[in-house]
């Protein structure tokens, strides 16, 4: 699959009994790309920054789970699509992941709006995430989601930058009660590079 390639089509869909005896093989397929596209910041926010190949995956995924047949696929096509990147974005999944519950209700509570400070910083230069057209991923009573879609825009010269190996970037999270960043690593930022047509 291209790894500029920017919609999933129906054509793109693999037959559930086709997929269904080669999910594994597909599965084993997938790993290397995810490894270099998942990123962890902080002690429990992991981001998972999407493609064509990922997406793919989840719809095939969601096909084979839910059995749905030709019905579901524009469904899962309407919910995906939109989660891969169009050639100036980066689009991240950020789950996060505590596995305590009493810990979980907790922190989702203290970590209301996290998903309006988000940003990629390169060399000092602040990208701000903008949550994706998804519902509002926090209740009315200030608990937020642990699982939201988030877009980071570039501009052509902040593209030159990422793809600059000299100019530091970081990924971080600047919530009053979750202020924690990391460096992207050099294979995960050769791996997101890709998504910049």
């Amino acid at each position: 699959m291209p790894a500029t390639k920017r919609k999933i089509t129906p054509a793109d869909i693999i037959a559930y009994e086709k997929y269904a005896a080669e999910r594994a093989q597909f599965r084993k397929n997938i790993i290397p790309t995810k490894k270099n596209r998942r990123m962890e910041v902080g002690p429990f926010a992991t981001f998972y920054f999407e493609n064509y190949e990922t997406m793919w995956m989840q719809v095939q995924e969601m096909l084979h789970i839910e059995k749905g047949g030709a019905g579901q696929i524009e469904g899962e096509l309407e919910a995906y699509n939109p989660l891969i990147p169009q050639g100036s974005e980066l689009i991240a999944t950020l789950m996060l992941e505590i596995e305590n519950v009493d810990v979980r209700n907790r922190e989702l509570f203290r970590l209301a709006g996290i998903e309006e400070s988000i940003y990629i910083a390169l060399d000092r230069e602040r990208i701000p995430a903008v949550p994706t057209e998804y519902d509002d991923r926090t209740t009315p009573d200030g608990k937020t989601s642990s699982v939201h879609w988030v877009r980071f825009t570039f501009s052509a010269d902040q593209i030159a930058k990422f793809k600059n190996s000299a100019i530091e970037a970081v990924l971080g999270v600047a919530h009053p009660a979750y202020g924690h960043m990391a460096v992207i690593a050099p294979d995960v930022r050769a791996e997101l590079s890709k998504d910049f047509a």
